[in-house]
């Protein structure tokens, strides 16, 4: 028997999945982000000049494949670049800026799978478009915030800094290096150091970081306009309310990253801790070979927010199934529970049927698996007297009501 590829999983119903997925997003459509999707593939080229040749993501995890027109395509790793791409082949950029989308869908990555870490993840994303206001960063940042604290967490914490911009940051990148080359890095670390020394910063081995207390910081170096904007960033998260603790040594993996940078952990997950983070990328568009077009976004794991979740004992309303489940006894019951069941679902009112003919005893316990609210049972005598018996699956109560007043009822 088939299983699912390693590194992979399926969605179930009953699963809190979707409950997950598009709260994420909620405080996002209330703030006027429209819905995008791009497709799960892209040109490997636009991976490669727009989250960085050199990171570990493009050098080591992608799902790159040739195409029967010899061309190379890639499952998309990340959601950013193809939201840019999108936003630049339809000139969005040339209406109202900013432009402000929502997203979700899977991504791939070809990494060792643990918990919480999988090679097709899910995420919920927002990109903001178009400006470098610093008010339009405390937004983004305080939506993911605003998400979490929807969804019931209560243990996320708010990592930001800055990283600079290209007027501050190749200054401080080669008095980085130059720390660097004094210390007794081995040499995969040397070898990272040399494609991009702000990295090394991120490593969490204790023997590295005890070499690295002295080392200097991105955010002691900032030029002072990008010192103006973190202040300001900063200023904005206070006035929305959204705590969050300066993290100067925070780098993250992708290389499109500058000024405003963040991530949210949870304590409670170990080792993967992270749960979500972004930051803004005034490049990337240049990049891809578009205009200037700074941005600022950020994306949330699905699967570690079902994790932080479990970790705090938060339930979230799973999959809500059907309102009301219908058990024909008989022939002529059956032909109208079809009829009754279509007649429910035009009002916008969830309903299944007990198929197969099964007994009352073997048709309320679809009943019961389906999580039904209410049960309808008729038989065909039923039918004959024009009534119905209506169950309360919650309490066990049972009503009689008249076949013709039985969907304004339920309605």
């Amino acid at each position: 028997m088939f299983q699912a590829p390693k590194g992979t999983y399926d969605v179930l119903p009953g699963s809190a999945f979707l409950a997950v997925r598009d709260g994420l997003l909620e405080p996002a459509r209330l703030a006027g982000y429209g819905y995008v999707e791009a497709p799960v593939f892209e040109d490997t080229e636009l991976f490669a000049r727009g989250v960085g040749a050199s990171t570990d993501v493009v050098s080591k995890e992608m799902y790159s494949f040739t195409d029967r027109g010899g061309r190379s395509l890639t499952l998309r790793p990340e959601g950013t670049a193809g939201v840019v791409r999108a936003v630049l082949e339809h000139n969005l950029h040339k209406g109202q800026l900013p432009v402000k989308v929502r997203y979700a869908g899977p991504m791939f990555r070809a990494e060792r799978p643990q918990a919480g870490r999988y090679r097709q993840f899910q995420q919920s994303g927002v990109e903001a478009i178009g400006l470098t206001d610093p008010a339009l960063d405390a937004e983004v940042v305080a939506l993911a915030w605003e998400a979490f604290q929807r969804l019931g967490l209560r243990q996320v914490r708010l990592l930001m800094t800055s990283l600079g911009d290209p007027a501050c940051r190749p200054a401080y990148r080669e008095e980085l290096t130059a720390y660097l080359a004094g210390l007794d890095l081995d040499e995969a670390t040397q070898e990272r150091a040399r494609i991009n020394p702000l990295r090394v910063l991120d490593d969490k081995r204790p023997e590295l970081q005890a070499l690295l207390t002295s080392a200097p910081l991105m955010v002691d170096r900032l030029c002072a306009d990008c010192k103006a904007h973190h202040e300001a960033v900063a200023a904005g998260l206070e006035a929305l309310g959204v705590p969050f603790e300066r993290a100067p040594r925070l780098v993250r993996g992708l290389d499109y990253y500058m000024r405003t940078t963040f991530e949210f952990l949870h304590d409670g997950l170990g080792a993967q801790s992270a749960v979500g983070g972004g930051g803004r990328y005034d490049g990337l568009s240049e990049s891809v070979g578009g205009p200037p077009l700074p941005g600022i976004g950020w994306a949330l794991g699905i699967e570690r927010t079902l994790l932080a979740l479990e970790a705090e004992g938060v339930t979230v309303p799973a999959d809500s199934g059907v309102q009301v489940f219908v058990v024909p006894l008989g022939v002529a019951a059956k032909a109208w529970a079809v009829g009754f069941v279509g007649q429910l679902r035009a009002r916008g009112i969830a309903s299944d049927l007990a198929y197969g003919d099964r007994g009352l005893k073997g048709a309320m316990k679809a009943a019961d698996r389906s999580r039904a609210r209410w049960a309808v049972v008729v038989g065909d005598r039923d039918l004959d007297g024009s009534v119905a018996q209506l169950k309360d699956l919650t309490n066990g109560e049972q009503t009689a009501v008249p076949l013709t007043d039985l969907l304004e009822h339920l309605s």
